[in-house]
C-alpha cells in the first residue's frame, strides 16, 4: 500500500465504520431541544399573540407570504384555535422527548416539524437564536444523536445485557467452569425482543402521514421527504429485528454512518459560517471600526434588563473598546484556528464566556443558549466525558437525598428455590448441601430474602 493509499483507506474506514462525534451530537441534541423547550414554556401565556390566531401577523397575511416563499408550517392547515393548541403541545412534547433521547430518530423529525411550523408562522418574531435553531433542527434529522446520554442508549444497553445473559444461560450466578477448549462452539445469536412501542409509533405516524397526503396539504418535495423518512425507519427496524447480522444490516449501518458524519460536518461548517460572516460584516461597520459598537446596545432599554449593570459597563471606555475589537477578532479568527487544537479551545472558551455575558447583560438567554450549543460541537471528547461524570455524580447526590419508600421483602421457602438460581455465596452458607445445626430449622423452613427476592418462582 502506497503512502497516499494508506491515509485514504484509513479515512474511508473511519467515515464509514462509525458515527463520529457521539458525545458532540448528543450535546447538540440536548442543547437545542432544551433551548426550544424552555422558550416554548416561557412564552406559554403569550403563545396566542406570538404564533396563534390573536397575533398581529394574521393568518391571512401569513398565508399570502407562505404562498410566495413555499415555507413549511402545519399551522397553515387550519386557522382554528384547537389546531394551534395541538401543534403547540406536540412541539413541547417532542422537544422534551428529544432532550431525553426517547426514540430520537422519530422525535428529531417531530422536533423539526414543530420548529418550522411555529417559526414560519410568524417570521418576524425572534432573534438570531431562532435562526440557529431553525437550521440545526433540520440537520439533527440526519445525525444519530442518541448514541449516548439518551434513553435509547440505556434501552440498547439493557437489551445487550439481556441477550448476553440469555447466551450464558438461565440463572443469576455462573459457577466456575474449567478452561474452554481451543475452539469453543459459537452460541447462536439471540433475536432482540419486539419493540412494540416503536412499532406502534411507526404505524400511527404512517397513518397520520397517509391522512395528510390524502388531504393534499403537503407539497411534492415534503411528501418525498416525509415518506422517505418513514420508509427508511421502517426498513431499519425490520432489518434490525429479522436480519440483525446480515449483510443488508451492515450496508444500512454504513449508509447511516455516512449520513450522520455528513450531517455533523454540515453542523460544524454552519457554526463556522455564522461566526465568519458575523465577523466580516462587523469589520465593515464604522461603529465596530472605531470601537464603540458595544456601547449602544448597553444603553437601549430593550437590551437593558439590569440598568445599573449596563451603566457600569458602558462607563468604562477602554473596556468597551477592548470588548468591541476582541469580539471581531475572535469571530474572524475562529474558523482558522480549527487546525490547532489548543488555540481552538482557548477561543472556544472565550466565545462561550462571551455568550454567557450576553445572556445576562443584554437579556438574550435563548440566543446565547443556541450559540453555546452550536459551539459545543467543537468541544473535546475528554472534556465532555468529564462533564458527563460531573452530571452523573450530581444526579447521584440528588437521588441519594430523596427518601425512598421501604418495600416489604418477600420470604420464600428455601426448598422451593432451584439450586441453580441461588448465588454461590448463599449456597456455601445456607445451600441445600449445608448441614442443619442441632436445634436449627429444617430445610423447608429456611428462607431466601434480601437480594434473593428476584429468584421468586
Amino acid at each position: 500500500m502506497t503512502r497516499i493509499e494508506r491515509p485514504l483507506t484509513r479515512g474511508i474506514s473511519n467515515v464509514t465504520g462509525a458515527a463520529l462525534g457521539p458525545y458532540q451530537t448528543a450535546v447538540v441534541r440536548i442543547g437545542f431541544a432544551a433551548t426550544w423547550l424552555f422558550f416554548l414554556l416561557r412564552e406559554l401565556p403569550h403563545r396566542h399573540e406570538m404564533y396563534g390566531p390573536d397575533g398581529p401577523w394574521a393568518w391571512d397575511m401569513a398565508q399570502q407570504l407562505i404562498t410566495g416563499n413555499h415555507a413549511f408550517t402545519v399551522l397553515m392547515w387550519s386557522d382554528g384555535r384547537v389546531w394551534f393548541e395541538i401543534v403547540y403541545a406536540l412541539a413541547i412534547l417532542s422537544s422534551a422527548l428529544l432532550m431525553l433521547g426517547w426514540r430520537t430518530r422519530t422525535m428529531s423529525v417531530l422536533f423539526m416539524i414543530g420548529v418550522l411550523s411555529l417559526q414560519n408562522r410568524s417570521i418576524f418574531i425572534g432573534d438570531g437564536g431562532d435562526n440557529v435553531i431553525h437550521l440545526m433542527a433540520t440537520y439533527l434529522v440526519l445525525t444519530r444523536c442518541g448514541q449516548v446520554w439518551s434513553l435509547d442508549a440505556r434501552r440498547a444497553a439493557r437489551a445487550r445485557a439481556r441477550a448476553e445473559a440469555a447466551r450464558v444461560g438461565e440463572g443469576g450466578a455462573v459457577e466456575p467452569r474449567p478452561a474452554p477448549p481451543v475452539a469453543p462452539p459459537v452460541a447462536p445469536p439471540v433475536d432482540p425482543p419486539v419493540d412494540r412501542v416503536g412499532l406502534a409509533l411507526w404505524w400511527v405516524l404512517g397513518l397520520a402521514l397517509s391522512v395528510v397526503t390524502f388531504m393534499g396539504e403537503l407539497s411534492r418535495w415534503w411528501l418525498v421527504i416525509f415518506w422517505g423518512l418513514w420508509l427508511v425507519h421502517g426498513l431499519w427496524g425490520a432489518v434490525g429485528r429479522r436480519a440483525r447480522h446480515s449483510e443488508l444490516r451492515k450496508l444500512l449501518d454504513v449508509i447511516a454512518n455516512l449520513v450522520h458524519n455528513a450531517g455533523l460536518l454540515v453542523i460544524m461548517v454552519e457554526a463556522c459560517l455564522i461566526y465568519a460572516t458575523a465577523g466580516w460584516y462587523k469589520i465593515q461597520g464604522s461603529r465596530w471600526q472605531d470601537g464603540t459598537a458595544v456601547y449602544y446596545p448597553l444603553n437601549l432599554d430593550y437590551f437593558s434588563p439590569w440598568p445599573a449593570l449596563s451603566d457600569l459597563l458602558s462607563s468604562n471606555g477602554v473596556m468597551l473598546m477592548l470588548v468591541t475589537y476582541g469580539t471581531v477578532a475572535v469571530q474572524v479568527a475562529f474558523p482558522f484556528t480549527l487546525i490547532n487544537r489548543r488555540v481552538k479551545n482557548i477561543l472556544l472558551a472565550a466565545m462561550i464566556f462571551e455568550h454567557a455575558v450576553i445572556a445576562v447583560v443584554l437579556g438574550l438567554p435563548f440566543f446565547s443558549l443556541a450559540m453555546i450549543t452550536a459551539d459545543a460541537v467543537f468541544l473535546p471528547t475528554a472534556f465532555l466525558l468529564r462533564l458527563g461524570g460531573w452530571a452523573a455524580r450530581a444526579r447521584g447526590a440528588v437521588v441519594s437525598r430523596i427518601p425512598l419508600t421501604r418495600i416489604p421483602l418477600t420470604r420464600v421457602p428455601f426448598s422451593r428455590v432451584p439450586f441453580s438460581r441461588v448465588p454461590l455465596s448463599h449456597r456455601t452458607r445456607r445451600g441445600p448441601l449445608a448441614r442443619r445445626p442441632a436445634g436449627g430449622p429444617r430445610r423447608d423452613e429456611e428462607t431466601v430474602e434480601d437480594a434473593r427476592v428476584g429468584f421468586t418462582p
